[in-house]
C-alpha cells in the first residue's frame, strides 16, 4: 500500500479555512476599512515594531500565513481541476499550488525574522 500526503493536506486546508474565517475579516476591517476611512488612527512604526517584538507574535503570524496560503493552494488546486477539467495535470498543478504556498511562507519568515 502506497502512502499519500493527502490527509495532511486536507488537515492544512481545514485549519487554514478556520483561521481565514476567524482572523482575516478582522484584519480586512481594520487595515482595509476603518484605518483608511480615518475611524481609527494608523499605528506608528514604533508601535508595530513593539507589537512584533515577542517571538510568540511572530510565530503566530507565520502560522496564520502558512495556514491561509495552504488553504488557498488546496482550494485553487481542486477547483481548477474540477472547473477546467484538467485533472490529468494534477501532479503539475499540485506542485505549482503548494510550491507557491511554501514560497509565500518562506517570504513571510524572511520578513518577520
Amino acid at each position: 500500500m502506497r502512502r499519500t500526503p493527502e490527509p495532511y493536506l486536507w488537515l492544512l486546508f481545514s485549519a487554514g479555512g478556520v483561521v481565514a474565517a476567524l482572523l482575516l475579516p478582522v484584519l480586512v476591517l481594520l487595515f482595509g476599512v476603518l484605518m483608511p476611512l480615518g475611524v481609527l488612527d494608523w499605528p506608528a512604526q514604533a508601535e508595530l515594531a513593539a507589537l512584533l517584538d515577542p517571538l510568540a507574535v511572530r510565530l503566530a503570524l507565520v502560522a496564520v500565513v502558512l495556514l491561509c496560503l495552504f488553504h488557498a493552494a488546496h482550494r485553487i488546486r481542486f477547483t481548477s481541476e474540477e472547473v477546467l477539467g484538467i485533472a490529468r495535470l494534477d501532479p503539475i498543478i499540485a506542485v505549482l499550488c503548494y510550491g507557491a504556498a511554501i514560497a509565500g511562507v518562506v517570504v513571510a519568515v524572511l520578513l518577520l525574522f
